[in-house]
């Protein structure tokens, strides 16, 4: 589908590194490597808000026969940690993999944390980069960043979640806020491999809800005739305070076959409440390459009880990567075929949706409500 606004608002020449978190300690060279998977909220002043996640990598990773990755480290900062290169797989410009261990463990040449991006009400102008208010490592279990921040506001009180990396776990941690713009970590609320943790924007039943996404090197089949494929799946899971989760025992949003996402789907937008139920975007990943085709689709829950979907778009897409946006910038990329859409906004008779395009920049689309009937 093609929208009449469709624009990239930020890209990575648009983030000044003189306020980098990593300029303390870190003297080798960075650049922006993408500023892209924002989430998205209204702020009370009526503009919108992008929480950015800027991956910043090393300009010069390889070194000599040693490979470097960028570490935060509570007493001494951000650090770089030296690897042999023969005993890695650098295939990846944005990590690599080392060879010498039993299991599949990576390190990063880049690193990532959140920049407030104040947007105008409509969300195709930037009005402020909020540099003051950026949101990087603070606790040991972020030592290799904070990534893809998603933004629901609840009742008063805005609830953020991020994945942060580290050697200790792969985890969804939870940020609060009182005015939408600054931010309080609450601590771990997801552990190991569990990604794309997005909390409905509103409770049912007087309890939260959220979509989470489970992660691993090993799925079981299921049966022969089966509609489904084995792979990851978006679940969800219920809170009474939103901080401790319990996951329902229902199936939810699994890769069907017929579809293109087979490879891999999870979460994108927070689920917000429309008139006909819970509207939520999701990406679906199709088999191509390394990293897959990356498309967003869409779902429509029951309002009472999100487990039953009322509808269930996998076929056609209502996002895809649109390469006239990025060859301003073409030189800059690193991967084709993807967009993530990760905030949505209602405005009237429009949804403002945020995406990640290429994991590159920020993409601002309108998209009509007709689109979704």
């Amino acid at each position: 589908m093609e929208f009449e606004t469709d624009l990239l608002v930020l890209r990575p020449d648009d983030i000044d590194l003189r306020f980098s978190p990593l300029r303390g300690s870190v003297q080798a060279e960075t650049y922006i490597l993408g500023a892209f998977n924002p989430g998205m909220t209204r702020l009370p002043n009526g503009n919108l808000l992008l929480m950015v996640r800027v991956a910043e990598a090393l300009r010069q990773p390889i070194v000599g026969t040693e490979i470097h990755a960028v570490r935060w480290d509570p007493e001494a900062g951000y650090v770089l940690d030296a690897y042999l290169l023969d005993q890695v797989n650098a295939a990846d410009p944005r990590k690599f993999q080392l060879l010498t261990h039993h299991y599949k463990t990576m390190a990063l040449t880049s690193l990532s944390w959140i920049l407030p991006v104040e947007l105008t009400a409509d969300g195709t102008e930037v009005v402020q980069i909020h540099y003051d208010k950026i949101i990087a490592p603070q606790k040991s279990y972020q030592e290799y960043g904070v990534e893809d921040a998603r933004v629901s506001k609840i009742g008063d009180t805005w609830y953020m979640t991020t994945c942060s990396v580290s050697s200790e776990r792969h985890s969804t941690t939870l940020y609060t806020s009182d005015d939408g713009l600054n931010y309080t970590l609450q601590g771990i609320i997801l552990d190991h491999q569990n990604k794309d943790m997005l909390l409905f924007e509103g409770k049912v039943d007087g309890r939260f809800y959220a979509l989470t996404r489970p992660l691993g090197d090993l799925y079981f089949t299921y049966p022969p005739g089966s509609p489904f494929h084995a792979g990851p799946s978006i679940n969800l899971a219920r809170s009474p305070d939103g901080l401790h989760w319990k996951p329902l025992d229902e199936p939810f949003i699994r890769a069907r076959k017929g579809s293109t996402s087979t490879m891999k789907i999870g979460g994108g937008t927070q689920p917000i409440l429309t008139d006909d139920g819970w509207l939520m975007l999701y990406h679906g990943v199709e088999l191509k390459g390394l990293v897959g085709i990356y498309r967003t689709f869409w779902a429509l829950l029951d309002r009472d009880d999100p487990v039953r979907i009322l509808r269930l778009e996998d076929r056609t897409p209502i996002l895809e990567a649109r390469p006239a946006l990025t060859q301003p910038i073409e030189d800059q990329m690193y991967l084709s075929d993807v967009v993530f859409s990760t905030g949505i906004v209602d405005a009237g008779d429009h949804y403002i949706v945020a995406s990640g395009e290429a994991d590159l920049a920020c993409r601002i689309t309108h998209i009509p409500k007709t689109a979704f009937r």
